[in-house]
């Protein structure tokens, strides 16, 4: 019988004579990420997160659902996660300007994206005219979109009788669209396809409108970014891969499987349409755009002096996405 410290170095000698013994004995450094979207847009992190691109990189990434974003922006300020996949909605810009340190060190989506869903007698903009619209919150990113297109659409609140009605995630909202308890609502393609079944109308698909938005980012907070940059760079190699694998024809079937996954659908073939819609949101480039960011501050700041005292330039880094480029990974 080999005594105990004769165990001990036979032990030493097959961790040290196989790393990859010693390598799957050292945890990984784990990684939370936060969002409140719910919806297709946040694909290429379920994606990554399924098929292994995050420990690829040597992190152990968990993609987690808030309802709020202001929840996420909570839980970025207690280090309870490290980023946060979001917009400058008036809860992150609000957060800036009270003095919450985070920056955008990615651009998921640089778009704006979806469907502005109405009741089927709506037949034109202007028909929104004394209507009830439902958002998941005053200041959120639905709300933020619904504002900047009534802005695009020459539609005043107070002037056209325009009335919010706060209601709650996608799910909720398509849920009030059925019962009529509102008359419109901006919804992702994958919601807005079960409403038009039921004889909704898509009275625009926003993606075809010329209004410049940083839709789905990566926000950090500036201090974690300069404390663990190498953890920022491993994160966004592993998004890259992901928004790669979601692009790409061949891996369909995969993509929609995680979709489905993620947005909590029944069936596989329920993520068709959101898959679909991925395709035209995402690009190789995962730069974050100053433009769309200033837009937003524009918006939300014509109510919010501090807001509007903000510079979009300020809240960007993309030193780890310009790197990105250099290794040519996009």
């Amino acid at each position: 019988m080999k005594t105990f410290p004769s165990m001990v170095v036979a032990l030493f000698l097959i961790l040290f004579s196989n790393p990859s013994s010693l390598k799957a004995a050292t945890p990984l450094p784990k990684v939370v990420t936060a969002y409140a979207s719910f919806s297709e847009k946040e694909g290429a992190i379920f994606v990554a997160e399924d098929q292994g691109l995050f420990r690829k990189y040597g992190l152990d990434v968990k993609h987690v659902y808030v309802s709020s974003g202001s929840i996420a922006l909570s839980a970025l300020a207690s280090g309870e996660a490290q980023f946060y996949t979001g917009s400058p909605t008036g809860a992150t810009l609000g957060a800036v300007a009270g003095g919450l340190d985070v920056v955008f060190v990615a651009g998921l989506v640089n778009k704006l994206n979806g469907t502005f869903v109405v009741e089927p007698s709506i037949k034109t903009p202007a028909d929104l005219k004394g209507k009830t619209i439902g958002v998941q919150s005053i200041g959120g990113g639905i709300w933020m979109i619904t504002m900047m297109v009534l802005n695009h659409w020459n539609l005043d609140l107070k002037r056209d009788n325009i009335k919010f009605r706060v209601l709650g995630d996608f799910t909720v909202l398509t849920q009030s669209l059925s019962s009529h308890l509102i008359d419109a609502s901006y919804l992702t393609y994958t919601f807005a396809s079960k409403m038009e079944r039921q004889g909704f109308r898509i009275l625009a698909d926003l993606e075809k409108l010329p209004i410049p938005y940083q839709n789905t980012g990566v926000i950090a907070r500036r201090s974690f970014v300069n404390a663990s940059p190498d953890i920022v760079e491993r994160f966004l190699k592993g998004l890259s891969d992901g928004v790669a694998f979601a692009m790409d024809p061949a891996n369909k079937t995969a993509v929609m499987k995680s979709l489905a996954k993620g947005l909590r659908l029944p069936r596989t073939e329920d993520a068709r349409e959101g898959y679909e819609g991925m395709l035209t949101l995402y690009q190789r480039q995962i730069y974050p755009t100053t433009e769309g960011i200033q837009n937003a501050i524009q918006v939300i700041g014509s109510t919010n002096e501090k807001i509007r005292s903000l510079k979009a330039e300020n809240l960007v880094d993309d030193r780890f996405v310009k790197k990105l480029e250099q290794e040519r990974r996009f």
